[in-house]
């Protein structure tokens, strides 16, 4: 029993010696092969060299360059070729594929049983430059008709609120970009170019699902959220999404900008709808006559610039609010009588003067008005009350006069006090009359001083 138990395990011994030594023998053959043939899954330039000697594959690579073709595959499932023999492609490589086998070591060909080995090798195939550049810009992907432009995600005001509007792609190429991807795609024999793997097509910068594109419709949505209800007077000027989103821009950066000029447009319409300073007015005389009173520096006037700020604010605020105008002078009236009916009302013809407070007759006097034969008639219009000064000296070109009560109205024009004077009324300003102020008996100008406020406004006109 012994005796057999030994001869089993020799045996065993034996086969495995023998299998061992079968392995090395096989692994050793195997290994002179591969020192004469590339390794499985080798490729050279897209071109399977598997099994193959350098004399082999330098001819399967050159049988390939023969048959050279350059698919170029684009959206829309278009495909365009770009064919070897027009461009005079050539294999020039065979000096490079010894030198590529001697960096495979046969007995290192287990390692790469189960792998690929990919080589790229550069300058193995020449070309016609000037061929090539002619076929390329023979691409359809060029021709202008064929071009759709990448357009960016964008915004639609539905009369409620702003929609996003897709992307669009396209298919525009870069066109450098893809010349030189070319270029050099030949150079190396490669076969087969996807222009959305290479990323050669120009594509939009802001698509629907951007952060800035969303951030920018909630924007936008704030805005036309506004309505502002401007007072004037009975009249209500609605603002709100119907005329803001025409004012709402976004610029290439997904900013929101304001168009200024028509905001500024929108408040100018404003302006010219309701304020009444400087503009022409009916106005009923004392002695029952309607006359058209032309100029002058009162009335209602908005401030179009310290409005333009604050209704900005409002919109970004999404505010929904009943208010004014900011306004740079008001009148004591409303915009039908803007007048009211606190006034001084000066007949130039008759230079007569009337003082009116809340509707009741103050005072009333003959007057002397500016020197028309010297030029320096009292100037018509609808004009304010600047301020009131007692004990005033009044300063011009050869004269200096102290008065004791000052209400200027119209620059250096105003009325006053003038005790030089023996005589008002009649005819006296033609020849006699001031430097362009309104002369007034001391016993008026004092009444007219005692009861009068600054911003009361001064009546100018003619009867014809």
């Amino acid at each position: 029993m012994v005796i057999l138990g030994k001869s089993k395990k020799n045996s065993i011994t034996f086969i495995m010696i023998t299998t061992i030594f079968s392995l090395l023998i096989i692994y050793f053959l195997i290994s002179i092969y591969f020192n004469k043939h590339f390794f499985i899954g080798t490729y050279i330039n897209g071109v399977n060299v598997s099994f193959k000697t350098v004399e082999e594959a330098d001819t399967e690579l050159l049988n390939e360059s023969y048959n050279y073709v350059l698919e170029i595959k684009e959206r829309n499932d278009v495909v365009e070729y770009i064919e070897g023999d027009k461009i005079n492609f050539e294999y020039k490589g065979s000096n490079k594929i010894g030198e590529l086998k001697k960096k495979q070591n046969g007995f290192l060909w287990l390692k790469f049983l189960f792998t690929q080995n990919i080589y790229n090798i550069n300058n193995v195939y020449t070309y016609e430059k000037s061929l090539l550049d002619e076929e390329f810009n023979k691409l359809l992907c060029f021709a202008k008709e064929n071009i759709i432009e990448p357009l960016d995600a964008c915004f639609h005001y539905n009369g409620t609120e702003y929609e996003i509007i897709n992307e669009v792609y396209g298919n525009k190429v870069n066109k450098d970009y893809l010349h030189a991807y070319i270029l050099n795609s030949v150079l190396i024999g490669r076969e087969t170019i996807d222009l959305e793997e290479i990323n050669a097509y120009e594509n939009p910068d802001f698509t629907s699902t951007s952060e800035k594109v969303i951030e920018a419709q909630k924007q936008l949505n704030t805005f036309v959220s506004t309505r502002v209800y401007y007072n004037f007077d009975d009249e209500i000027e609605i603002l709100d999404g119907s005329i803001i989103n025409e004012w709402l821009e976004v610029d290439q950066f997904m900013n929101v900008v304001f168009n200024e000029k028509k905001i500024k447009e929108y408040l100018n319409d404003l302006s010219i709808k309701y304020d009444t300073y400087g503009k022409t007015r009916s106005f009923k005389t004392t002695t029952g006559k309607t006359v058209e009173v032309v100029g002058g520096n009162y009335g209602w006037k908005i401030d179009k610039s310290k409005e333009f700020d604050e209704l900005i604010n409002n919109i970004k605020n999404g505010e929904t609010i009943k208010k004014e105008p900011l306004y740079i002078q008001k009148a004591w009236g409303t915009r039908e009588n803007d007048i009211g009916n606190t006034y001084v009302e000066i007949n130039l013809t008759n230079q007569y003067l009337w003082f009116y407070k809340n509707g009741e007759l103050i005072v009333q006097g003959d007057i002397v008005t500016g020197n028309v034969s010297r030029g320096n008639a009292t100037p018509q219009g609808t004009y304010i009350l600047n301020y009131k000064q007692k004990d005033a000296t009044l300063k011009g070109a050869g004269y200096s006069s102290s008065v004791k009560y000052w209400m200027p109205f119209n620059c250096n024009i105003g009325i006053h006090d003038a005790s030089w004077r023996g005589s008002f009324g009649g005819s006296i300003y033609k020849s006699d009359g001031s430097h362009g102020c309104v002369n007034a008996p001391e016993y008026l100008a004092k009444k007219i001083y005692e009861n009068i406020e600054p911003g009361t406004p001064i009546v100018c006109y003619k009867e014809e």
